[in-house]
């Protein structure tokens, strides 16, 4: 195995060569999330949010897939694809989300609660979507919510999420005192700030924001939403821009497509630092060695399956 050392003293321009070759040369197939580098996403061969990323998993044809992104999507891959070989550059970007509910703590929530459905965000380890009846991403889960009928439901991990599809569907929900720490940290005062910076520009907000901004928004989308919707309505939001409520990874990405447009974020310092460990070095070091691969226990996987079957099954 080459030393990733190596690889930190090449320019970017070689290093991206060096994946594309080795992407065709090793059969692998590079799935990017949004938040990701615009050097990594300018390599993707499929870009995208969790949902539309868990989807392009079930239908490659490669042998080999490396995820960029954070661990809970490679395993969601691995989940999906159990005959294939996953990998993610770097085994330090996890979701802190995700690290806010184990196992052990859901069992004892699924004893208090024993009627309740568990509907759990994909932001979760698989050991935890193994011990959950569906699953859901922020561009389905009020959709999943709304399958459900009058169930009480137990939704984990993420707090803003599960408020914001009980506020949509009047259901039963119980919420994990889980939360994305990047989009709980806007505040309205950052909404107040961004309308009088830019004013007349539409808001568009991640559904894991608070419920107090995400009343103040002119509208509540996932990732790839707010890409659709930016792409989609460019007449109407050309004269004002737009100022978007998430990561910035995909801020520069709507900026980057859509010249045009003024595209603002809600805040600059929205980073999620454990996306952005990866970088080109990693992905090319990870590509050529085959190194970081995602194992999983093969009972937990078929459990996890269940759950994030459902959940690609609703839409």
């Amino acid at each position: 195995m080459t030393d990733i050392r190596e690889y930190f003293i090449l320019p970017a321009d070689e290093l991206s060569e060096r994946i594309r070759r080795a992407k065709k040369e090793k059969n692998t197939v590079l799935l990017v999330h949004n938040y990701q580098r615009l050097e990594i996403q300018a390599l993707a061969d499929f870009l995208g949010d969790s949902l539309g990323l868990a989807r392009e998993a079930t239908r490659t044809d490669a042998e080999k897939i490396v995820f960029c992104g954070v661990d809970f999507m490679a395993e969601t891959a691995k989940i999906l694809n159990p005959e294939k070989k996953v990998f993610l550059p770097d085994r330090r970007a996890n979701c802190p989300m995700a690290a806010m509910i184990d196992a052990s703590a859901l069992k004892e929530a699924k004893k208090k609660y024993p009627d309740a459905t568990v509907v759990t965000y994909v932001n979760s380890t698989a050991e935890v979507k193994a011990l959950s009846d569906i699953c859901c991403t922020s561009s389905n889960a009020v959709m999943v919510v709304r399958s459900l009928g009058d169930r009480q439901i137990l939704f984990t991990p993420d707090r803003n999420l599960a408020l914001y599809c009980q506020e949509q569907t009047g259901a039963d929900v119980i919420p994990w005192e889980g939360h994305c720490y990047v989009h709980d940290n806007f505040t309205v005062d950052d909404v107040i700030n961004g309308k009088k910076e830019h004013p007349g520009a539409l808001l568009i907000a991640h559904p894991e924001c608070r419920m107090e901004v995400l009343n103040k928004a002119d509208l509540v989308a996932s990732t790839s939403g707010m890409v659709n919707y930016v792409r989609d309505h460019q007449d109407e939001i050309r004269e004002h821009g737009v100022i978007i409520g998430t990561e910035i990874g995909l801020v520069e990405q709507i900026d980057q497509d859509n010249p045009d447009v003024p595209v603002f974020p809600l805040a600059s310092t929205a980073v999620c630092a454990t996306m952005k460990l990866t970088t080109l070095a990693k992905v090319a070091w990870c590509i050529e060695n085959e190194t970081n691969e995602i194992i999983l226990d093969d009972e937990i996987r078929k459990q996890a399956y269940n759950a994030v079957k459902r959940m690609l099954e609703i839409g």
